[in-house]
C-alpha cells in the first residue's frame, strides 16, 4: 500500500492500488469527476471517534492487518506505509499533527520547542524530556536528534534515505545546555522543519550498516521507546504483538496489546466478519458491501491523504522516447478510471493535479490539467510524426520493432485488474499494445528499487501536510525516490529552490510553477485518491479517517 505515521517521511510507497479506501454507499453508481454538481475540492472530512484519554478503557486488545515489511526503518528509502505505522507502535511519536495539519509537540519527548531566526538562519531548539530513555537505558537526549539528521541530510550516499529534503539545509545539530537539549541551526529558514524530528533513530540504529539492514524483517525494541513494546513477532506467520512497555515514563498505553495479523487485503475482509479483526479498509464497493450493517460495526470515512499514480520507467527501451510517454498520457482518459475505482460508490472528487498537495489544502493547483489533456487523436499524430507507424494487426512499428509497453500488476485484486484492462483498452486504438505483467506483493520493493517495470501503479500517503517539501522525491533526477529516473540538473536546481522560501504560501506556488515543468517530462501521471473508510467496531476510540492526525498509542483503545 503507499504510506506514513507520525513521521519525518512525508510519503511512503504503498504496496498497491487495493490499499485505496472507498467512502460508504448509498446505491449509487459511479463517481463522474467531470459530471455536473462534482466538488472543486476532496473531501477534508475526519471520522475517527474522537475520544479523551480518561474516557478509554484500562485493558483489551486491538486487533488489525499488518506485519513487519522487509524494511521496517521508516527513514529508509524501501520502507512503505506498513513499517511506518507499525514503527509508530514501538518507537517515538514526539510530533503529530491535527487532521487539518497543526503541529502538535508531545511533552513525553519534547518538553520544550522554541524556534528564531538569527541573521536569516533559523534556529530551533528541543528540550527532551529529562525523563525520556531508550528502551536498552541510553538516554534520548541530543545525540539521537544529531544521529537522525546525519543518516538522512544526503551528505553520505551510504546511506539509503528516503528524503533528504529538510535535513540537507540544516548546518549543525548541536548539544544545548545541556545533552537534554539539542540546538537544531538551518541555512535560511525552514517552515516543515517539524516534519524532520516527528520521531528519531538510536544512535546504534544510524550506522550505515544498521540504517539500510538491521530492521530488515526484524525489529529493535531494544532501540526504540514509548508506552508499548515488541512482546512477541512470529517470523513464521508475520503476526506482531505489541504489549505495554515497563520502561516508559509518560501515561501508560490503554490497552494491554495491540496485535497485527499478517493477511492479504482480500482475506482482511472475511477476517474481520469472522471478528478476528477490529478494523479493516472498505477498499471498495464489495468490501464495503460485505462490512455495512454487520452487527457490532460502524463505517467511519472522510477525506483522504492518498494519491496514486501511474509511473512510467524512462530507463526502459520503449519509454525512453519522451513522444511515446506524452502519447500515453494523452490517451488515458483519467475519468474513467476513477470511475471504475469508485464504482458503487456515493463518492466523487475532483482529478488530482499534483503530487504534493491535495485539493482540499490551501495553495493547491490543477498542475496536471495545466500541461496535459486527455487527446487520443493528438497522439496519434505525435507517434506518427516520431515515426511509429500502424501495422496490420494496429499495433505500430518503428525500425522493426513493435510498440509494446509493459504494465506490472501486483497481486489478483479484481479491481486491480478491471484497471490494467481499462489502461489496455485506451491504448489499443491509439496504436500500443499493453502487455500485462503480473508479480506477487511480496515483490514491491524490488520492483521499484530495480527499476523492473515500464508501467507501475502506485501511491503515497502524507503523514504530515508540508507536501511542498517533496517536490523533489519525486521529480530529482539525483534522488532514489523518484522511481521513474526522470529530471534533469537544471530541473533539480529550480525544485531545490524552492526549499529555501520560508513563507508557506509563497513556497506551495513556487512549487506548483516547477511541478507544471516537471510534469512535461511525461513521466508521472496523478490518477485518483478516493476517501478512507474504514469498517470499525463499535467502541473502538480515536481509530478511522484521521487525514494528517495519527493519535497517540496510549489512546487508542475501547471507550468505556
Amino acid at each position: 500500500m503507499r504510506s506514513r505515521l507520525a513521521l519525518p517521511v512525508a510519503l511512503i510507497a504503498a504496496v498497491s492500488v487495493a490499499a485505496t479506501a472507498c467512502q460508504s454507499s448509498s446505491g449509487k453508481d459511479s463517481a463522474d469527476p467531470d459530471a455536473k454538481g462534482a466538488p472543486s475540492a476532496a473531501s477534508a472530512a475526519a471520522d475517527y471517534n474522537p475520544t479523551p484519554y480518561d474516557k478509554i478503557k484500562d485493558g483489551g486488545t486491538y486487533t488489525t492487518v499488518g506485519t513487519f515489511d522487509d524494511q521496517g526503518n521508516p527513514f529508509n528509502v524501501n520502507a512503505t506505509l506498513t513499517a511506518a505505522r507499525v514503527w509508530a507502535w514501538y518507537n517515538a511519536d514526539a510530533i503529530t499533527y491535527t487532521p487539518t495539519g497543526e503541529v502538535r509537540y508531545n511533552p513525553d519527548y519534547y518538553s520544550d520547542v522554541k524556534v528564531s531566526v538569527e541573521g536569516g538562519n533559523q534556529k530551533v531548539t528541543l528540550t527532551i524530556n529529562p525523563k525520556a530513555v531508550f528502551n536498552d537505558g541510553t538516554p534520548i537526549d541530543w545525540t539521537a536528534i544529531r544521529a537522525t539528521w546525519k543518516a538522512d541530510n544526503g551528505s553520505d550516499k551510504a546511506y539509503a534515505a528516503s528524503s533528504t529534503d529538510g535535513y540537507d539545509r540544516i548546518t549543525s545539530v548541536e548539544k544545548g545546555t545541556s545533552a537534554k537539549q539539542a540546538v537544531i541551526t538551518f541555512k535560511g529558514v525552514n517552515a516543515s522543519w517539524s516534519s524532520l524530528f516527528t520521531t528519531f533513530l538510536h544512535p546504534k540504529a544510524a550506522t550505515v550498516g544498521n540504517f539500510n539492514k538491521a530492521y530488515v524483517k526484524k525489529a529493535h525494541p531494544e532501540w526504540g521507546a514509548g508506552p508499548y513494546t515488541v512482546g512477541k513477532w512470529d517470523t513464521h506467520s508475520g503476526n506482531i504483538t505489541f504489549v505495554r512497555n515497563p520502561k516508559w515514563w509518560g501515561k501508560k498505553g490503554r490497552l494491554d496489546q495491540r496485535v497485527y495479523v499478517n493477511l492479504e487485503s482480500t482475506a482482511a475482509v472475511n477476517a474481520f466478519k469472522n471478528g478476528q479483526l477490529d478494523y479493516v479498509s472498505a477498499v471498495d464497493a464489495e468490501s464495503l458491501k460485505q462490512v455495512k450493517g454487520l452487527k457490532g460495526t460502524e463505517i467511519r470515512s472522510g477525506g483522504s491523504p492518498f494519491e496514486y499514480s501511474l509511473y512510467f520507467n524512462t530507463k526502459s527501451p520503449v519509454l525512453a522516447d519522451k513522444a511515446v510517454r506524452k502519447a500515453v498520457e494523452e490517451s488515458i482518459d483519467r475519468s474513467q478510471i476513477a470511475k471504475i475505482q469508485f464504482q458503487g460508490l456515493d463518492y466523487r472528487e475532483p482529478l488530482p493535479g499534483s503530487a504534493v498537495l491535495y485539493s482540499f489544502q490551501k495553495g493547491y493547483e490543477d498542475n496536471v490539467s495545466a500541461v496535459l489533456k486527455y487527446a487520443p487523436d493528438e497522439a496519434k499524430k505525435a507517434l506518427d510524426a516520431a515515426g511509429w507507424k500502424s501495422g496490420s494487426d494496429g499495433v505500430r512499428a518503428k525500425d522493426g520493432k513493435k510498440l509494446e509497453v509493459g504494465y506490472t500488476l501486483l497481486g489478483d485484486d479484481p479491481l486491480d485488474k478491471a484497471t490494467a484492462g481499462a489502461f489496455a483498452a485506451m491504448l489499443k486504438p491509439v496504436g500500443i499494445r499493453l502487455v500485462i505483467k503480473k508479480a506477487d506483493e511480496a515483490e514491491f520493493a524490488g520492483i521499484l528499487s530495480d527499476r523492473k517495470f515500464d508501467l507501475f501503479l502506485s501511491g503515497n500517503r502524507s503523514m504530515d501536510p508540508f507536501g511542498a517539501r517533496y517536490l523533489c522525491d519525486f521529480y530529482c533526477s539525483d534522488r532514489a525516490s523518484n522511481i521513474t529516473g526522470a529530471g534533469s540538473p537544471a530541473l533539480d536546481e529550480e525544485i531545490r529552490a524552492t526549499t529555501g522560501i520560508a513563507d508557506l504560501g509563497r513556497q506551495a506556488a513556487a512549487a506548483n510553477k516547477v511541478e507544471r515543468k516537471a510534469l512535461q517530462q511525461y513521466a508521472f501521471l496523478p490518477l485518483f485518491s478516493g476517501p478512507s473508510t474504514y469498517a470499525v467496531k463499535k467502541g473502538l476510540a480515536n481509530v478511522g479517517a484521521t487525514i494528517f492526525y495519527n493519535p497517540l498509542p496510549e489512546t487508542v483503545g475501547w471507550q468505556k
